[in-house]
């Protein structure tokens, strides 16, 4: 299994694994079997038309327009749920874009377009392929869109960065923390954690002088929540740019 690093817009790494053939093969029959569940339904749902309308033209029109949102499956669930369909959420996987951009719509609807080649065409063996002899797992829908798929199991903590968990309501405080670096905030989040986890206050007051000193934010805000309020501003301006 390989490897993916993604740069982040605010030019911090992350590490996934990209998913292998077989675990990729798994989600396919998942949700080829939810597939072939709504195609029974669909049947029965025919036969209760029949009975209903007894001209096959209709009934066989009708039938065609309850499954074609069956056609569409994969396009529709990759476009509404981020990435995933119900294969890959159970086997906690996601596409994503190999440059760190978000996916669009049209990324996915390429991919989808060429499962006729990768998948149906020439019963998958051209998609094994491509997925077995590149470098980054890809078929060629994916090639082709700028995806990969990767594994959501072991992806890399917030706290093993400098990014923060921010809410969308957040109000941050201080509005000066774009002076800071992400060396910067690297630098004085890992002294926070280490401090904070040892509970060293000395460490801790001397950190908060320190980059208050450059700050320069005369903040009545206890050593803790200043720092911790510092990473978090930092963190809401930068994503907003």
């Amino acid at each position: 299994m390989g490897n993916l690093q993604i740069n982040t817009t605010q030019n911090v790494n992350l590490n996934y694994k990209i998913v292998s053939l077989g675990e990729r093969i798994v989600a396919f029959l998942i949700d080829g079997f939810i597939l072939y569940l709504y195609a029974i339904l669909v049947n029965l749902i025919g036969d209760m038309i029949g009975y209903i309308y007894k001209d096959g033209w209709t009934q066989r029109g009708l039938v065609a327009l309850i499954f074609l949102p069956a056609m569409g499956y994969s396009l529709f669930m990759h476009s509404l749920f981020n990435g995933r369909t119900v294969g890959k959420m159970l086997l906690k996987m996601r596409v994503v874009r190999f440059d760190g951009t978000p996916v669009h719509w049209s990324n996915y609807l390429v991919r989808w377009m060429l499962r006729l080649v990768d998948i149906w065409l020439f019963v998958g063996s051209i998609g094994i392929l491509s997925i077995l002899f590149t470098e980054r797992r890809q078929r060629l829908g994916d090639a082709a869109a700028g995806t990969v798929v990767i594994s959501t199991k072991n992806k890399t903590k917030v706290s093993h960065t400098i990014l923060e968990d921010v809410t969308d309501d957040y109000e941050p405080t201080f509005t000066n923390v774009t002076m800071l670096t992400d060396k910067d905030i690297r630098l004085i989040k890992e002294t926070f954690l280490i401090a904070k986890k040892n509970n060293d206050y000395k460490t801790l007051t001397a950190l908060r002088v320190k980059v208050d000193s450059i700050l320069d934010t005369k903040s009545n805000l206890y050593d803790l929540q200043y720092i911790d309020t510092v990473l978090k501003d930092y963190n809401y301006y930068t994503q907003k740019i």
